[in-house]
């Protein structure tokens, strides 16, 4: 059941960031806590948010520049080494309290965005995303920003973001691996997770053109919200910090 109920979110969050560009794999990542294993979370999350950006540069490549990806792709290659060594002493069980967490940090402090936002270097911007995406999944929508400066177009903005985003996620996959997690455990939420994102990406790229939905953005923060919330709130409880 949970992994039919998966599919469909990741479907709905995968259509919303191919509307909007932004938002999907954190509402992923935030509902994932309550439906998979700890130690699964990660993993099948970047598995999946690999095929949803995949696809979406995909079926929007002729709107991809590619003219910042090389030094994205070397700040997120510097990422995988420096992150990657890191997270291997991260205890798994904290890992959903740090997707709450970094949840709540980017709806809702000022401050930690203006943070995120000043790092106007593609090659800076990737090596973070890939530390972020390590540790908490989704790593957030830093590169739009820049992108958004760079480009008047928001079909070049949406799918030039999607193929940046699918390099974390493919780092973060080959990360795991080489930590020992077993993807064929989980292969079946995995290919529906994917049928799902692929689908969306299909939707979300058809809708951008014909139905921009203004209105997503503005309930994006009060749903990451609540989600944030529950997560915190649960985990609180089963860590026993009370």
């Amino acid at each position: 059941m949970s992994e039919l109920l998966l599919s469909i979110i990741n479907f709905l969050t995968s259509t919303m960031t191919g509307i909007t560009g932004l938002g999907g794999g954190m509402i992923l990542a935030g509902v994932m806590p309550m439906l998979l294993p700890t130690v699964a979370i990660i993993p099948v999350h970047g598995a999946t948010q690999l095929a949803s950006n995949a696809s979406r540069a995909w079926f929007g490549r002729r709107h991809v520049d590619m003219t910042y990806i090389k030094p994205y792709l070397i700040g997120t290659l510097i990422g995988a080494v420096v992150f990657g060594i890191l997270v291997r002493f991260i205890k798994l069980d904290l890992i959903p309290l740090l997707i709450g967490f970094y949840i709540l940090l980017t709806q809702w402090s000022h401050k930690f965005n203006e943070l995120l936002k000043s790092f106007e270097n593609f090659g800076v911007i990737g090596f973070l995303q890939t530390g972020i995406g390590l540790f908490v999944g989704a790593p957030g929508p830093m590169h739009m920003p820049l992108l958004i400066k760079k480009y008047n177009d928001n079909h070049v903005v949406v799918s030039t973001a999607s193929a940046m985003i699918s390099i974390v996620h493919l780092i973060k996959l080959i990360m795991y691996v080489s930590m020992g997690f077993v993807f064929m455990d989980y292969w079946r939420v995995i290919v529906m997770m994917i049928i799902g994102a692929i689908i969306g990406s299909w939707v979300g790229t058809k809708l951008r053109h014909r139905m921009p939905m203004p209105w997503l953005k503005r309930i994006l923060p009060w749903l990451l919200t609540i989600i944030a919330i529950k997560i915190i709130a649960d985990n609180v409880i089963k860590l026993n910090f009370f």
